[in-house]
């Protein structure tokens, strides 16, 4: 594993408590399935 994806993980984790403690992690977690969502169509669409 590299140093970079490493610290995105840090960071991934970190900010996930950073959305608990704020009371928004269904924002979070919605963002998050509409970017995979993306992710896959992308991939299907430029495939």
């Amino acid at each position: 594993m590299s140093l970079k994806s490493s610290i995105y993980k840090m960071l991934r984790v970190w900010n996930d408590i950073d959305a608990v403690k704020k009371g928004k992690v269904g924002k979070r977690v919605g963002r998050r399935v509409a970017g995979k969502a993306t992710g896959k169509a992308f991939k299907k669409l430029f495939k």
